[in-house]
């Protein structure tokens, strides 16, 4: 979903703010890196694994002056659930993406990973590097610990509140959160990619920023 789209959407989804009045803030290291490896391109290209946030549309665009894709993938995996077709996701996400190799400045993963099971996260994880520009950047969150089996499942929308801060904003999902990915399947995942910068917060999420070489 380009950008042009997005006021479209938002008028038809009367919930898209539900709960923000109360909906929790945490810290985010990583994510004033991540605007710090683009804040030197001019109109980079940044991909957001979705689901639309207005907000975080405008925030990017006012800080980078980005031309931003929303790619909600959370909607793929539902739709795969649904139809008991779970074990075809790695072939799905191969096919995902129709952007050019290299032509993506920075991507947005937010905790999508969180939810697929290891060969699904290593399709994506592909397909991502291989969009990704040279010295491009990927931002990504990682779950460290198994969420207990008697919890709804639930997805966040991480809302930038600013470089710093973000607020999570949860709804329905019809998978949870899958058994989380060792640190060194999820460097090997990436590879060629280059963890950069790596936090480890009290929320028990593991913030990672992966660049890509220069050619």
């Amino acid at each position: 979903m380009s950008l042009s789209d997005l006021f479209r959407r938002r008028k038809e989804d009367p919930d898209a703010d539900a709960g923000a009045a109360d909906a929790p803030v945490f810290p985010t290291k990583a994510l004033a890196k991540f605007l710090a490896s683009l804040h030197a391109r001019e109109q980079p290209v940044l991909i957001d694994l979705g689901p639309v946030v207005g907000p975080n549309v405008n925030f990017f665009g006012e800080q980078l002056g980005c031309k931003i894709f929303v790619e909600d993938l959370s909607k793929d995996i539902d739709r795969h659930v649904r139809d008991a077709h779970v074990a075809d996701l790695p072939a799905f996400f191969k096919q995902r993406f129709p952007q050019q190799d290299a032509s993506v400045d920075g991507i947005l993963c937010w905790d999508i990973f969180d939810y697929l099971d290891k060969a699904s996260a290593q399709a994506l994880a592909q397909q991502l590097t291989r969009i990704l520009r040279p010295d491009g950047a990927v931002l990504a969150f990682f779950n460290t610990t198994e969420a207990p089996p008697t919890n709804k499942p639930v997805y966040t929308k991480h809302v930038v509140v600013n470089p710093t801060t973000l607020q999570h904003r949860t709804y329905a999902a019809a998978r949870g959160k899958q058994k989380p990915l060792l640190n060194r399947d999820i460097q090997r995942m990436f590879e060629p990619l280059r963890i950069t910068e790596q936090f480890l917060l009290k929320t028990n999420t593991r913030e990672v920023l992966f660049r890509k070489p220069k050619a």
